[in-house]
């Protein structure tokens, strides 16, 4: 067995795993933050995206030893005391989303090409940069209107920031 070490959601966790253990499986099976998925097993589908230090990372392809010391956001993570993250209302507000299993990775990678990118992102761009998470029920049109609602509500805000989001309109 490994002990490691790392903050998730802001939060110290430290747990006893066998080294072997991925990052999503700690996440899911040690911490029960299910929000993280794991969809097809080869890193291909980003349903298990989440944020390491800030950047997009496939969960399922991180060993979750060697992410001693650092800091980890789920979907979980994004809200701030109660209020949705501006880029899960904007998937809200879009409908950018159908059975939802894809819907985490999706946002967590948006917010992670608004941290990059800025927020004037156009569909060319948003489609590209999706490129890595799939979705089997949607044709991604309502997915793209949601990045860029998502991303102008950022307004450049980094998602480290965690400054509190905007409060929905009525």
């Amino acid at each position: 067995m490994a002990t490691v070490s790392m903050s998730v959601n802001g939060k110290a966790v430290t747990g006893s795993i066998d080294p072997r253990t991925l990052l999503v499986q700690f996440l899911r099976d040690d911490l029960r933050l299910t929000g993280t998925h794991v969809g097809c097993d080869t890193s291909q589908c980003g349903a298990c995206v989440v944020h390491v230090d800030g950047k997009a990372v496939k969960a399922c392809t991180v060993l979750a030893v060697s992410l001693e010391g650092a800091s980890v956001t789920t979907i979980e993570g994004l809200a701030v005391n109660g209020m949705l993250h501006p880029m899960q209302e904007a998937f809200r507000e879009h409908h950018g989303l159908q059975c939802g299993f894809c819907t985490p990775g999706m946002i967590m990678s948006a917010v992670d090409i608004v941290n990059r990118r800025g927020n004037d992102l156009d569909e060319k761009v948003i489609r590209e940069d999706l490129d890595g998470n799939i979705c089997r029920c949607t044709g991604y049109h309502n997915i793209v209107k949601a990045v860029a609602a998502g991303a102008e509500a950022m307004g450049g805000q980094s998602m480290d920031q965690k400054e509190p989001p905007r409060q929905a309109a009525e």
